[in-house]
């Protein structure tokens, strides 16, 4: 089943090319309560999946809304927490030359404001700084985690979704450089597991402006999803709702004012975001000539040598 947020805040059922709106049937039978209504539908959804299943049996094909005609949201715009991956693909590690993989680096987290709907705008705050763009596959959390293991990490997952990491370089503590607002673009809408199928095999592509530039694969991550979301709970609880995303592959670039971003997920669908440098100041940190060391942009991104020697 794939659920998704759109317009003022509506729960859908997304069918091919079209959204069922569920939202009036499930607030009659979630209980009220300060979470979102997606959080209530994810601590409840064993109750309520009966529901949406006859619903959607009992829905004609002309049923619901063409996906162009409503304006996605992120599909939980409430986590307690956004838990990722640092350093989790080989060839990620290789191009940003660093010592360290995941297995000694642990997590970090990203401000929950940080989310970005899908279509939204990723806003560059600084001049004077490079911004790139990261792929990557997340999970959402479907029921408390606390200690689980590998083995049973994937029955805590609500479902999948895709997220970019949009990232400051820098010698900034890497929950800093990644949390702005806008800088976790979230989307399009959350895939369950029994419709996936397996994590471990996913396919991901990024393009900006169509060009290509991150391709892979899950089964390339040094640590699979299973394992870093039961690394993750033995160090904090993870909650419905929490995003856990799994770090990204090489390919990683700049993006400037004007450009269009685009993520692939396979079996999820494609998320995109506008980005704008639109009131950007210069940076106030001194991290610019500090940290990890990223790979050279690509050429359109080079200034002239005349420029480099004036």
């Amino acid at each position: 089943m794939r659920i998704a947020r759109f317009d003022d805040d509506r729960i859908g059922v997304v069918l091919d090319d079209r959204v069922l709106d569920v939202t009036d049937r499930l607030a009659e039978r979630l209980p009220i309560a300060t979470r979102s209504l997606i959080r209530r539908l994810i601590d409840d959804f064993a109750a309520v999946r009966p529901l949406l299943d006859g619903i959607v049996a009992a829905a004609g094909p002309s049923a619901g809304l063409p996906v162009e005609n409503v304006r996605l949201l992120a599909p939980v715009p409430d986590p307690t927490k956004i838990v990722a991956a640092p350093v989790n693909y080989r060839d990620h590690q290789s191009e940003m030359n660093e010592a360290f993989h995941i297995s000694a680096l642990g997590f970090f987290l990203k401000s929950p404001s940080s989310l970005l709907d899908p279509g939204g705008t990723i806003r560059l705050p600084y001049t004077d700084r490079r911004f790139d763009h990261e792929a990557e596959f997340a999970l959402i959390v479907g029921r408390r985690a606390s200690h689980v293991t590998p083995e049973q990490a994937l029955g805590h997952v609500f479902g999948y979704t895709g997220l970019m990491d949009i990232t400051m370089r820098g010698g900034e503590d890497r929950s800093t450089r990644k949390s702005f607002d806008t800088f976790t673009p979230l989307g399009p809408w959350i895939v369950t597991p029994d419709e996936l199928g397996s994590p471990e095999d996913v396919e991901l592509e990024l393009t900006v402006n169509g060009e290509p530039r991150q391709k892979a694969n899950t089964r390339d991550l040094i640590w699979s999803a299973a394992r870093f979301l039961s690394y993750a709970s033995t160090v904090t609880v993870l909650e419905p709702g929490d995003v856990v995303t799994t770090g990204t592959p090489a390919g990683v670039a700049p993006i400037e004012h004007g450009d269009t971003v685009e993520l692939r997920v396979d079996r999820i669908g494609s998320l995109h975001a506008a980005v704008s440098a639109d009131g950007a100041v210069p940076c106030p940190t001194g991290g610019a000539d500090r940290g990890p060391v990223p790979p050279p942009a690509p050429e359109r991104h080079k200034r002239p040598a005349s420029e480099e020697t004036a």
